[in-house]
């Protein structure tokens, strides 16, 4: 028996003393890992930072200069809350808002009809502008309007109609594109306004894109419109 304890005793030493060399060398292996890591892992780089952006959106660029993030289309066609347009010039030159007056819903024809339209009364050969940009769909005369000017809109939707004009502006030609504010032609008395009060019939119809500019449309009123009322 104490050749079989001895020989027991050997081979648990012998076990332990495996065990502990076991542990230690893989902890020795796994601080020298770390330590070659540490001398060959480069730092990750440091991430672009993102573009700088103003309060308005545009975008700062590298030597300080502001880029508009959008181009905003002075000629575009606005609305107003009514969907109706806005921002309209007053196609006739130098007539203030005040010098307007309301006569949408004047009778004609003895009563037999509405006015829809505004009559913007000035001295013959005063300036005619376009109230908004748009396209010419047609020049056109006739008994009652005299001389006059179908202007679509650049969204197709609204047409501009101005009447009684002394003469159209030289070279003004149907499908031109005209800017807000240009001359289109001049005040006058034509058709059957009277010689004796020349001035601008303008009337702004509502239609649609499909549409022509004789058939019939939605009047709206231009007063408010002009004088942002």
């Amino acid at each position: 028996m104490a050749l079989v304890d001895r020989i027991l005793t050997i081979v648990i030493t012998a076990t332990i003393t495996s065990a502990i060399w076991i542990v230690a060398g893989g902890s020795l292996i796994e601080n020298a890992t770390s330590a070659s890591q540490r001398g060959t892992t480069r730092p990750a780089e440091v991430a672009p930072s993102p573009e700088t952006t103003d309060q308005n959106g545009a975008n700062a660029g590298g030597d300080g200069e502001t880029v508009p993030a959008t181009l905003l289309d002075l000629d575009a066609p606005t609305a107003s809350k009514t969907g109706q347009p806005r921002q309209l010039v007053i196609p006739v030159q130098n007539i203030r808002p005040s010098d307007l007056s309301d006569t949408y819903s004047d009778s004609r024809g003895d009563n037999a009809r509405l006015h829809e339209a505004i009559d913007i009364m000035a001295p013959r050969g005063t300036t005619v502008l376009s109230a908004a940009p748009g396209k010419i769909e047609k020049l056109y005369r006739s008994d009652v309007g005299g001389n006059t000017i179908y202007v679509r809109s650049v969204d197709g939707q609204t047409i501009y109609y101005y009447a009684h004009l002394d003469g159209y502006a030289e070279g003004l030609r149907e499908g031109q594109r005209v800017r807000r504010g240009q001359r289109l032609g001049e005040v006058g008395s034509s058709g059957n306004a009277s010689d004796d009060t020349p001035h601008l019939h303008f009337a702004i119809l509502q239609t649609t894109t499909d549409a022509e500019w004789w058939e019939p449309a939605h009047a709206v009123n231009p007063y408010p419109l002009l004088t942002a009322r």
